[in-house]
Parts: C-alpha cells; sequence; structure tokens
C-alpha cells in the first residue's frame, strides 16, 4: 500500500473496522480512490450489517480476514450502492434505464458487486417451446465457479418475478453449466424488500435466490454505524446475563 493508504487508514478510529480495509486494500488492489469509496459507501457495516446480527464472531473473522467468499451469502450486500451513476435519488427509475445505467459504469458496478464478478452479458435470451426470455443481467463468480443472474426491479419483487428468476436458474443448470461449475444464483434488486412477504416467495425453492435493496445515493454513514454499535452492545449484553 502507499503512504497515501495509510493516511487514509489511520483516520478509522475502530481497531476492527480499520484491519477490515486494509485486509480488502491489500487482497482486492484497492487504488486510494477506491478506498475512499468504500469508506464512503459504509462497506465494512453494509457487510456486517447483512450477515452479522446472528453471528457475532463475523466482526471478529472481518477484521482479521477481509471479505471472504465460501458461500453463495457471501456475495451478497443489503443495500447495494449505485450513486455512480448520479441518477435522481427522488424520481421513478425505469428498469430499463436502470439497466443501460449499470451498463454504461460495468467496472464500477463489478467493484460494487464485490470479488471474482466477471460480467458475461445484458438481456441473455432463454427460449422454452419457441418463446424467449430474457435474463436482465449474467455474471460468472470466477471464486464460487457459479453464475450469477440479477434481475433488476423498480418496484417491489412479486412472487411473479422470483418464478421467472427460478425458471432462468434451472435452464442455466441444465443447458449452460459446463460439468465443474456449481448451481447458480439469483438476486433480485429492488428498491425496497418487504421482509415477511419476501421471505414467504423465497422459502421452500431449491435454487438460492437472495433480494437485496439498492439505492441511488451514499449512506448515512452516521445512521448504519450506530446500527451497528447497537447490536454489538446487544451480544455483550446478552454474554453478561
Amino acid at each position: 500500500m502507499s503512504w497515501s493508504h495509510y493516511c487514509e487508514l489511520l483516520t478509522i478510529s475502530d481497531d476492527n473496522k480499520r484491519s477490515f480495509y486494509e485486509e480488502e486494500c491489500i487482497a482486492s488492489k484497492w487504488s486510494v480512490r477506491e478506498l475512499k469509496r468504500q469508506l464512503d459507501s459504509s462497506l465494512y457495516e453494509r457487510l456486517l450489517l447483512s450477515r452479522g446480527k446472528e453471528n457475532k464472531e463475523e466482526v471478529k473473522r472481518l477484521a482479521e480476514k477481509g471479505q471472504e467468499i465460501e458461500k453463495p451469502e457471501d456475495i451478497l450486500k443489503d443495500p447495494y450502492v449505485f450513486e455512480f451513476m448520479g441518477l435522481p435519488e427522488n424520481k421513478p427509475v425505469l428498469e430499463a434505464d436502470l439497466e443501460d445505467a449499470l451498463i454504461n459504469h460495468i467496472e464500477k458496478f463489478l467493484l460494487e458487486l464485490g470479488k471474482g464478478f466477471m460480467f458475461v452479458g445484458r438481456q441473455q435470451r432463454i427460449t422454452f417451446d419457441n418463446e424467449h426470455y430474457y435474463a436482465d443481467m449474467v455474471f460468472y463468480n470466477k471464486i464460487l465457479r457459479t453464475y450469477v443472474i440479477i434481475e433488476l426491479k423498480t418496484r417491489k419483487p412479486l412472487p411473479a418475478a422470483v418464478g421467472q428468476l427460478n425458471m432462468y436458474l434451472n435452464y442455466y443448470k441444465a443447458e449452460v453449466n459446463d460439468p465443474d461449475d456449481n448451481d447458480p444464483i439469483g438476486i433480485i434488486l429492488c428498491t425496497d424488500k418487504p421482509s415477511a412477504k419476501i421471505e414467504y416467495v423465497l422459502g421452500g425453492l431449491e435454487n438460492r435466490i437472495f433480494a437485496s435493496e439498492y439505492v441511488l445515493y451514499l449512506p448515512e454513514k452516521k445512521a448504519l454505524e450506530e446500527e451497528v454499535q447497537s447490536f454489538i452492545e446487544g451480544w455483550e449484553e446478552k454474554a453478561r446475563e
């Protein structure tokens, strides 16, 4: 790392958080600019809030090893931050416009998706009985050795969207996968994720489908940090009981 990297890291007072960004700088070869962007987008807090609420060891693991990818859940963030597209925050965005904007900023989108992602294509055609369907965006994660199909929704995810994505995954499993590929993964990116409803919609599926929110602006760092601190204090309080 350069001296400029160390100058940025020295501004982080929390030891675990600073250690996490050190590990990620080395493992992902972040430039100083990318380090600043990940700090501004609260990557550490987002990963911790996505996976750490039920596992207090996640704080220590992230600090010591950075973001490790061993299973499909490890590639997820909630929310994803797309501030680099420059789209207006309070105006409705069509799904096609969102897709166009992500393609136009594909390098930054890959960085936001995380480690191991390679872009395969957009609007990938899938044909059943002479009827054509189109998967919004398809990636391959070389760490998990799996295709990742992303569907973009500018409204709440509906059961029909989950069913269609499940169909795409079955197709890729049967027709596209090589023998050494793992089962494909589906991600629905949406502006709002109703937790109770989506739990029933996604429950019981054989394929791995996840729903995550996305935002078009940088999250409020103080609020995320306070939420992280709140559930860490909750762990400590339970340990004293």
